[in-house]
């Protein structure tokens, strides 16, 4: 007989009912509904019974008998919440032991972190980079720190599941490498993917950051429960996640999204692309800063979104020029997509109302979104929003290689 190996999922369905059953039977009925709702709590995290039942179609009544199942198991665990002013279960994985990382590599900062399959992060830590950051010092720092931060939790590179990378350009879905050349110098050349796996004997997936933002806003954030919505990730360069009818949107080249570069000026300079006034080049952190060179002298992007929340008038009107032009853009994108929801995340949104409101105006104003009920609201992720979805993507990629500890 073939060897099957113990993973999660088979540990539950013999934890759930000790027999696989004959298809078609009521024991073979339940390690399958069993299944689906194990699955939708490791999708989520953290879920209510309300929202298993939504989530995996079975009736509360059934959701709430398995779960209870579950828990006597100890595969789940549950706890007193209040969701929307009532009164809820909130159901989580008990006992995880595998742990995956999310590494975001910016543009001017490394985030990695490490969680187990409750999505709790157990362990990170966030790394200033330099301005066109070398991809062989940068992938030897985020393999460092990802040994680092393993270590510090007294774990083994081996108890890793895998890792996933976020990288701020379009990433090819096929061969997982930057998808445009030029976007981002010298990167275009590596395959990230497996210098990370040769270097930490781990398996690696490497997608673009507003995709995982988008994925991490959907599990965890703003877009949970919507069926299609928008992460944009406003910041030194623009780019937008797409979620329709509950999946990630990538293209089958890796470059839906790219909203930054988008022309909106015919007569601009010319963008890393090749093209001439893409949005990058009006809204990126170095055309903001370039508008109050004379006003304010040589500036950070971090300077310009302080003084903006300081009151200054100048900053604060560059940071309302900018939400209105990126709402245009992403106005376009919910009109031929139908969106319900836009959440945006970045660093141009820690001016708060100041970027957000003018942005807003400009999506709610368009004629056709106005009647549509589409809401627009900051991350509530923060800085965190890209490496979570680097780990929730290394989770879906590798995550059914995993074990838990068996019942004391």
């Amino acid at each position: 007989m073939e060897h099957v190996p113990l993973t999660r999922r088979n540990c539950y369905f013999e934890a759930v009912s000790g027999s696989t059953g004959p298809t078609g039977s009521q024991a073979s009925l339940r390690e399958a509904n069993s299944a689906r709702i194990v699955d939708a709590v490791k999708r989520y995290g953290h879920i209510t019974q309300v929202e298993l039942a939504a989530a995996t179609g079975l009736s509360p009544a059934t959701v709430s008998n398995i779960v209870k199942s579950l828990q006597v198991q100890g595969v789940v665990h549950t706890q007193n919440t209040v969701r929307s002013g009532r009164r809820a279960q909130m159901v989580t994985l008990a006992r995880a032991t595998g742990l995956a990382v999310g590494t975001y590599i910016g543009r001017r900062a490394l985030h990695v972190i490490v969680a187990d399959a409750t999505q709790e992060a157990i362990a990170e830590q966030v790394l200033p980079l330099p301005v066109d950051h070398r991809v062989d010092t940068t992938l030897d720092r985020a393999a460092m720190l990802v040994m680092e931060l393993t270590e510090g939790l007294g774990a083994q590179l081996s108890e890793l599941i895998g890792i996933g990378v976020a990288l701020p350009a379009p990433v090819d879905p096929g061969t997982q490498r930057v998808a445009v050349r030029g976007l981002m110098r010298d990167w275009d050349q590596v395959d990230v993917r497996d210098v990370l796996s040769r270097r930490l004997d781990r398996q690696v997936v490497v997608d673009n950051d507003a995709n995982a933002g988008a994925v991490a806003e959907a599990r965890y954030g703003g877009l949970r429960g919507v069926s299609s919505g928008v992460y944009v990730r406003a910041s030194y360069q623009t780019g937008a996640g797409i979620i329709l009818d509950g999946h990630l949107h990538r293209g089958p080249h890796g470059t839906a999204g790219e909203i930054g570069h988008t022309q909106v000026s015919p007569q601009g300079p010319i963008c890393r692309c090749g093209a001439r006034g893409c949005l990058n080049t009006v809204v990126g952190a170095d055309a903001l800063i370039d508008l109050l060179r004379i006003s304010r002298g040589p500036l950070s992007l971090r300077d310009l979104i302080t003084f903006a929340n300081e009151g200054d008038p100048g900053c604060r009107q560059v940071l309302a020029d900018a939400g209105s032009i990126i709402g245009g853009v992403v106005a376009d994108l919910a009109t031929w997509s139908d969106l319900e929801r836009i959440v945006v995340g970045g660093e141009l949104v820690e001016a708060g109302d100041v970027f957000l409101g003018p942005m807003r105006d400009t999506v709610t104003g368009r004629p056709l979104l106005a009647t549509s009920e589409i809401t627009l609201l900051p991350s509530s992720l923060g800085e965190r929003t890209e490496a979570l979805g680097a780990f929730a993507l290394a989770m879906d990629a590798f995550g059914q290689h995993y074990t838990t500890k068996e019942s004391s």
